[in-house]
């Protein structure tokens, strides 16, 4: 189903759900996982999305449009589950956890 949704967490604001479409958050979720490394610090979110551009499939994003905004909800969904985190660091690197292998 093309217009089928999904429920999706955001780890900036604890209990806030929002549904999305699932086969871009599903696209966009793969694709920053297979880019992210496994260990601290990570990369840098604009290094992260110049990687992970050439992952998506045009269909859903054509040229790469709105890959900004699926790469921001994928990054607090996964934030939120664990399954990525955070460096402490400025600006923002972002790795995999155990969780996320």
């Amino acid at each position: 189903m093309p217009d089928e949704k999904i429920e999706i967490e955001n780890f900036t604001s604890p209990g806030r759900t929002e549904r999305v479409n699932r086969a871009k958050y599903e696209a966009m979720r793969d694709a920053l996982l297979a880019v992210l490394p496994d260990t601290a610090p990570g990369l840098k979110v604009p290094d992260a999305k110049a990687a992970l551009l050439p992952l998506l499939p045009d269909e859903l994003f054509p040229e790469g449009a709105t890959a900004g905004w699926w790469l921001k909800a994928a990054q607090l969904d996964l934030e939120a589950k664990g399954i990525i985190r955070r460096a402490p660091s400025k600006p923002v690197q972002l790795y995999r956890t155990n969780a996320g292998t």
